[in-house]
């Protein structure tokens, strides 16, 4: 997934309430490997020019050789700090599983990422929230990715 990418996002501002309005953005997705190692990080930014609506961000993910995991985690630009937990997981074939759990308004979730579909072209990354140990799951973020 190194290199430059277009984004479009959809993304659900009212989480865990039954809402069904998406907002939609457009932006870029950069993604770059540290010094040689199996780390990268992202460069995240779109907008919604009709609701004046902006998103930026950044990631970084760390690959662990001895697990064969991934740990991503979000960073915050504006409180300058990393979003902790990470969510953790793997890649298989084309598709990788990440999860973690968080506090969301109060309240013990789990937290999940898929990414799917994964090609030097394109890929759809879904961010989910579980309120109910995982037995189901709202979607939240889905980004795809296209070059």
């Amino acid at each position: 997934m190194i290199g430059n990418w277009k984004a479009h996002v959809r993304r659900l501002p009212d989480r865990l309430v039954g809402s069904t309005t998406w907002v939609e953005y457009d932006g870029i997705s950069n993604h770059k490997k540290l010094l040689d190692s199996n780390a990268n990080f992202e460069e995240f930014e779109v907008d919604n020019p009709e609701k004046h609506l902006h998103i930026k961000g950044q990631t970084l993910r760390l690959y662990n050789p001895d697990s064969h995991q991934w740990s991503i985690y979000i960073l915050d630009l504006d409180k300058g700090a990393l979003n902790l937990p990470p969510v953790v997981g793997q890649f298989t074939g084309n598709r990788g599983e990440f999860y973690d759990q968080e506090q969301y308004k109060g309240r013990s979730i789990l937290v999940r990422y898929v990414w799917l579909n994964i090609s030097s072209k394109s890929t759809r990354m879904e961010q989910s929230f579980s309120a109910d140990g995982g037995k189901t799951w709202e979607a939240n973020w889905i980004c795809e990715l296209s070059r």
